[in-house]
């Protein structure tokens, strides 16, 4: 959780309102929680309502108003009547944070079209929907979004081929928005955790021993935690980063550049 020990201001985001799709669960769950301790205002938004409503629960005990709203990132209809909700609900949005995500495990030759498809629909497809859809309320007075990326593309990443051309589409998509809507005072940035302990998407795709592997692969000797990516991701969308775009920061402890130490040294 963010405490005063992080350095942030408790009223860093007051005021404010974030959209955070995929927000009942893992690292979107940690990023909703963390704006609302600095006063942000959350909408969270997922297919499934009975995933956020916990969420929900804990950011209005944090003080701050929020809203549920289901949808699925996929049908642009949805997604533009989940962001007219939270304006109506709200009065604005400053901040938009695209993290509704698919995965699974398959090599690639075992990869359906429908499979592969299915995880670009969701990721980058899903992640412009929602992006274009808030556009004309984040250019009223300037606004941030950011876009939950991922470290699989920036190597090989076995049985991950759909992951990671969903990812490094978002990648370029978050480059190419950051250049067309920086004249609106619109910021466009990534976040690339690595693995995240605790997550649903760890307990999925890794085993036991492959966390050990991780964890000793890792410079920093660890798993990223929750809190790590919401600090990160709180950073990124307030004034503290109020002149970075087109970036997307890895999260990872400096693992995925340990990644290809079987070449030796």
């Amino acid at each position: 959780m963010i405490t005063p020990s992080s350095g942030y201001s408790p009223a860093l985001l007051a005021g404010r309102v974030a959209l955070i799709t995929g927000g009942g669960t893992g690292i979107c769950r940690g990023i909703a929680l963390a704006m609302a301790e600095l006063g942000c205002n959350i909408a969270i938004s997922s297919r499934s309502l009975e995933h956020l409503q916990q969420t929900a629960l804990d950011i209005t005990r944090l003080g701050p108003r929020s809203l549920t709203v289901s949808a699925d990132v996929r049908r642009p209809e949805e997604v533009a009547a989940v962001v007219t909700r939270t304006v109506e609900t709200f009065g604005r949005l400053d901040i938009l944070v695209n993290g509704a995500a698919g995965n699974f495990l398959c090599l690639a030759e075992q990869l359906s079209p429908n499979g592969f498809g299915s995880v670009v629909d969701i990721d980058l497809k899903g992640t412009f929907n929602v992006s274009r859809a808030a556009y004309p309320h984040l250019a009223r007075q300037g606004g941030v979004i950011l876009n939950i990326s991922a470290t699989l593309q920036l190597l090989g990443t076995r049985a991950q081929v759909h992951a990671s051309a969903a990812k490094a589409g978002i990648d370029a998509l978050t480059r190419g928005l950051a250049v067309e809507w920086g004249p609106a005072r619109i910021r466009v940035n990534g976040l690339a955790p690595g693995p995240v302990a605790g997550t649903e998407g760890v307990r999925r795709l890794t085993t036991d021993a492959t966390q050990a592997a991780i964890t000793d692969a890792c410079p920093l000797g660890r798993l990223a935690s929750v809190d790590d990516i919401a600090r990160a991701a709180v950073f990124l969308c307030s004034d503290l980063g109020s002149f970075i775009t087109g970036v997307t920061l890895v999260v990872d402890g400096g693992l995925w550049l340990n990644s290809a130490r079987a070449l030796g040294a």
